[in-house]
């Protein structure tokens, strides 16, 4: 890649949020470069939903996970493609940009570009680390009512280069996204493929056993076939306890000044839980459905997007609290060992998905009867313990690679959002980089579109 240089003369943009820009750019408020779209009445066109990695896509692309509107969808709002949506976590990630014709919540802002702009490099503005940090200063209210007010943000100036010089800004962060896209999309995959090896190996031990020599019978239980002679069949409840959790009142601020970790699905991303993302107080615990879990306990989501490919279980750490869309199980110790469990569940995600998901439902939800009396291989407990002992050998070198190829990724989408502002913003100079027919790449979907669908589904169509 060629080293890119910068502009040769700057000048003072009088913008705080993005410094000295080419001398020849201009500094325009927003309000003189966008329009507010304000129609409704198109009952008939698709819905949206807006996306932090997707932009204003279809809620149809989401599958089975879209939610039908009810009523009223003549008082939603229209959007056309090229236009920009402002969400109610725009400050977190960005402007929208809307690649289809269709309608939104009343609760979004809809703007549309003037003639003297061009959408695509507002496309790339609107979601760098420059943009995001002005919108953060447009919030208002607070925890989970904060919202960007437009009217804050529309007497802020944006920059504004040439109209030519904007459309060569678009297509070169077009190629070289493109390129960095493939590259992650390559890597992903390759995750991909590990996981899988990683969970057959898993699925074999905790199914089977690990001695090749071992006298087999059939378990009767259909999804099981064959285990061990001399292992147990259980029914999950036997084996367990399950309790479900809540949350308190967001109304009460003080309830979410303490020091309890409460955990959701966006914190079930490894083994362990340490910590979560919010901590409450202990009067919120005994004001609300949630409750406590000792250290060394199970948690499962039961409730959440991602339950159609994964079922996140993670192991405390630390005496948490938890909320409605996940399960404590605690489990009978004489009987069944955690790291057992936890490789169980792992090793045989798709199968149980399959035993445990609940039919028509409008999120993927875990239906309680099943789980709780679907049968599950009991080993001896020391066998138990031999087996995560073997597995951890067995799949260290997996974990090892995994991790090494995670942080390439992070690394090169590190180096896109720089490389994003940088050139949004003028710091560098592309004005004259020869850009060679490419085919562009899909913006890599990443994990966390599951969770921000949920989000979606809670703010609903009606707000």
């Amino acid at each position: 890649m060629r080293k890119l240089h910068s502009y040769e003369k700057y000048k003072n943009s009088g913008i705080p949020w993005l410094g000295d820009v080419p001398e020849h750019w201009k500094a325009i408020k927003t309000k003189h470069l966008f329009s507010e779209r304000v129609q409704k009445g198109y009952p008939n066109e698709p819905l949206l939903a807006a996306t932090q990695t997707k932009g204003v896509v279809p809620k149809s692309m989401y599958e089975n996970r879209t939610v039908e509107a009810q009523k009223d969808l003549h008082l939603l709002k229209l959007v056309n493609s090229g236009d920009f949506v402002i969400s109610l976590r725009s400050f977190q990630g960005g402007i929208e940009y809307a690649y289809y014709r269709g309608i939104i919540s009343p609760a979004y802002t809809v703007i549309v570009p003037n003639k003297r702009i061009l959408p695509e490099y507002y496309r790339y503005l609107a979601k760098s680390k420059n943009f995001i940090s002005l919108l953060k200063t447009c919030v208002t209210g607070i925890r989970e009512g904060q919202n960007i007010n437009y009217e804050i943000l529309r007497k802020t100036p944006m920059p504004v280069p040439p109209q030519k010089e904007q459309q060569q800004i678009a297509r070169y962060l077009d190629w070289q996204t493109s390129k960095i896209n493939k590259f992650i999309k390559a890597k992903k995959k390759f995750i991909s493929l590990l996981n899988e090896q990683k969970q057959n190996i898993i699925n074999e031990a905790v199914t089977k056993g690990i001695n090749p020599d071992v006298e087999m019978k059939d378990s009767g239980v259909e999804w099981l076939g064959e285990i061990p002679a001399h292992w147990d069949v259980r029914k999950f409840k036997h084996i367990s306890k399950f309790y479900s959790g809540g949350t308190p009142s967001k109304a009460i601020d003080s309830f979410w000044k303490g020091n309890i970790p409460w955990v959701s699905p966006k914190d079930m991303k490894s083994k362990y839980i340490l910590d979560a993302s919010d901590h409450i107080s202990a009067e919120a615990v005994e004001s609300s459905a949630t409750s406590y879990v000792d250290e060394g306990q199970m948690l499962m989501v039961v409730r959440s997007g991602i339950l159609r490919r994964t079922i996140p279980v993670c192991i405390t750490k630390r005496m948490v609290t938890f909320n409605q869309d996940i399960r404590a199980i605690i489990l009978n110790r004489k009987t069944i060992y955690t790291e057992y469990l936890y490789a169980l569940i792992n090793g045989c995600e798709k199968t149980l998905l399959d035993e445990w998901l609940k039919v028509g439902a409008t999120v993927e939800s875990i239906e309680y009867k099943y789980m709780a009396n679907c049968y599950l291989p009991i080993p001896p407990i020391d066998e138990q313990q031999l087996i995560v002992s073997f597995l951890e050998k067995e799949t260290i070198l997996i974990d090892k690679t995994v991790t090494r190829t995670e942080q390439e990724i992070e690394l090169i989408q590190e180096y896109r959002t720089r490389l994003v502002s940088d050139v949004v913003t003028g710091k560098v100079d592309v004005r004259s980089v020869k850009i060679p027919d490419f085919e562009p790449a899909e913006t890599e979907l990443e994990v966390k579109d599951d969770e921000e669908f949920e989000e979606l589904i809670a703010e609903g169509i009606e707000e």
